[in-house]
C-alpha cells in the first residue's frame, strides 16, 4: 500500500510475524492477524511525520505484546497505516542531576534499564517480561507488583506526540488533560518519547515459597511482605503453588505461611527455571530481579493467551473464592494464574485509576475457541466487584460497558477530540469505548 507523502526513508514491510519471516503481520502470540497488508517503519523523524499527516487512519505497533486488536487498522479502511518505530534510531537520555529519562518510543524496557542502571539510577518497579515496549506497556495500563507499587504510567512526567497533522506536541504533569495521555490506548498520536522519573540504584534479592493455602489467607499480610509479591495457581486446588517475594536491599524475608523454595522455579509448574530471574536470595541489580524473566532469554515462543483483571483490592479474597468456585472450568484451559496488587494511580484510563488494586492475570493455552467461554464466566462471576480488563489482554466485555467503572471516560474522550478531532487513532476498539462519549 502506497501512501502519500510517506518519503524516500519510509521502510514498508509485508512480513513482521514474531519470527520475523514472511507471511501476514502478527502479534507476538499469534492470535492476532492485523488487517493492515504491510508493516511501515519510517527510518527518520520526517518520514514519521510525513506518513502519519498523508494517513486517513493511523495505529502503531509496540512490540506486539497485545493479545486483542487494540493495535489494529481497521479492515479494508482506505488510506490506514500500521506503523512500527523500530527503525528510528533509539534513544535513552539520562539526566542524572533531574532523575529523569526521556526514552524514545520503540524502546523496550530491557534496554531502557540497562541505560538507567549504568547511570546509577532505577525505575520504581518494572513488569514481569523486560521484552516489553515502554510506550506500549503504559498505554496500556501495565504494572508490576508491589502493595506501595504503582503502574508503570504513573512513573512517566512528559509525553511527546506526533498528532494528526504531523506536528509535535508536549504533555507534561500538571498540563491540563496530561493524566490522559499515558495510559492513552494509542488513540491521541503516535508516542515520540517519553520522560520518566528516576529514583536511586538498589538492589532486590527473590525468594520464592511453596503451597500457600487459600483457607485462612491473610491476604494483606501475604502481600505487604516484600516491596514486591507475586502469588502462583494452576486453580487446580484451593491454594497457590508457588510465592515469589522480591524485596529491596538484602533485608531477610520473613514469610511464616509457606516452605522456602529448595530450587530455582518457574511460574509454571514443570516448566524449567532457567529462564527465570535469579532466586533463593541471591542480591543483585533491581532490572535483573523485580522481572520474572531474564532479559537475554525469550520466556516462552508465545503460544499463550493472555487475561488480566484488576479489582479494588479489598475484593481480594471475595474475588479469590469466587475463581476458587470456577476451578474446574477455569483450570483446564489455564496455564498459570498470577496474583498482584497495584497501588492507586492517577492516570484516567489506568485500570488502577484511584484505587489500590489487586490484580488477576491469566496465562491460557492457546484455543481460542475454548478460552473465551471461560473468560465470559470469570467476567460475569466478577461484575459484581467492578472489574476492569487489562487493555491489551483478551476480554469479552464491550469496551463501552467499561465506561462506567471509569470516572475520567469522558474527560478522556473530550482530550481525544481536542487532539485529534477527526479520529485519525481510533480504530474499532478505540470507538467502541469512546463512542457513546463523543
Amino acid at each position: 500500500m502506497e501512501t502519500a507523502g510517506a518519503g524516500a526513508d519510509s521502510r514498508r514491510s509485508t512480513t513482521t510475524g514474531r519470527d520475523g519471516t514472511g507471511g501476514a503481520v502478527t502479534n507476538w502470540a499469534g492470535n492476532i492477524t492485523f488487517s493492515a497488508r504491510e508493516l511501515h517503519r519510517p527510518a527518520s523523524l520526517s518520514a514519521l511525520q510525513a506518513l502519519v499527516a498523508g494517513s486517513r487512519q493511523v495505529r502503531v505497533l509496540g512490540s506486539g505484546h497485545s493479545f486483542n486488536r487494540i493495535a489494529d487498522v481497521d479492515p479494508d479502511a482506505a488510506g490506514a497505516a500500521l506503523l512500527s518505530l523500530s527503525a528510528l534510531e533509539p534513544s535513552v537520555d539520562v539526566d542524572t542531576s533531574a532523575r529523569t529519562v526521556r526514552v524514545s518510543g520503540g524502546v523496550r524496557y530491557a534496554e531502557l534499564a540497562r541505560r538507567v542502571a549504568s547511570f546509577g539510577l532505577a525505575l520504581p518497579n518494572m513488569a514481569s517480561l523486560p521484552h516489553i515496549s515502554v510506550a506500549g506497556s503504559v498505554a496500556t495500563g501495565t504494572h508490576g507488583s508491589g502493595n506501595g507499587n504503582q503502574s508503570l504510567a504513573e512513573s512517566v512526567r512528559a509525553v511527546e506526540l506526533v498528532t494528526a497533522d504531523g506536528e509535535t506536541v508536549v504533555l507534561q504533569r500538571g498540563d491540563d488533560g496530561f493524566d490522559g495521555s499515558v495510559v492513552s490506548l494509542g488513540a491521541l498520536g503516535v508516542v515520540l518519547s517519553l520522560t520518566l522519573d528516576l529514583e536511586p540504584d538498589f538492589g532486590v534479592c527473590q525468594h520464592v515459597f511453596g503451597e500457600l493455602p487459600l483457607s485462612g489467607l491473610d491476604f494483606e499480610a501475604v502481600t505487604s511482605a516484600a516491596y514486591s509479591v507475586s502469588l502462583f495457581t494452576d486453580w487446580r486446588g484451593p491454594r497457590f503453588n508457588q510465592v515469589w517475594l522480591k524485596q529491596r536491599g538484602k533485608s531477610p524475608v520473613g514469610f511464616p505461611w509457606a516452605a522456602p523454595a529448595s530450587a530455582p522455579q518457574h511460574p509454571v509448574p514443570g516448566m524449567p527455571a532457567v529462564n527465570c530471574t535469579q532466586q533463593l536470595g541471591v542480591a543483585g541489580p533491581w532490572h535483573e530481579r523485580l522481572p520474572h524473566f531474564r532479559a537475554e532469554f525469550t520466556p516462552s515462543s508465545g503460544a499463550e493467551l493472555q487475561s488480566e483483571y484488576l479489582l479494588p483490592r479489598e475484593h481480594a479474597l471475595t474475588a479469590l473464592h469466587i475463581l476458587d468456585s470456577l476451578r474446574d472450568e477455569v483450570a483446564p484451559v489455564l496455564q498459570v494464574c498470577e496474583v498482584r496488587t497495584v497501588a492507586a494511580d492517577t492516570q484516567w484510563l489506568s485500570p488502577a485509576h484511584g484505587r489500590d488494586t489487586v490484580a488477576f492475570h491469566f496465562t491460557w493455552v492457546p484455543d481460542a475457541a475454548a478460552v473465551l467461554p471461560v473468560v465470559s464466566r470469570i467476567e460475569e462471576h466478577l461484575a459484581q466487584l467492578s472489574p476492569r480488563p487489562h487493555w491489551g489482554k483478551v476480554f469479552a466485555a464491550d469496551p463501552a460497558e467499561l465506561g462506567a467503572r471509569y470516572p475520567h471516560a469522558a474527560d478522556f474522550a473530550a482530550l481525544a477530540g481536542r487532539l485529534d478531532p477527526a479520529g485519525k487513532f481510533r480504530n474499532a476498539f478505540v470507538r467502541r469505548f469512546l463512542g457513546p462519549l463523543l
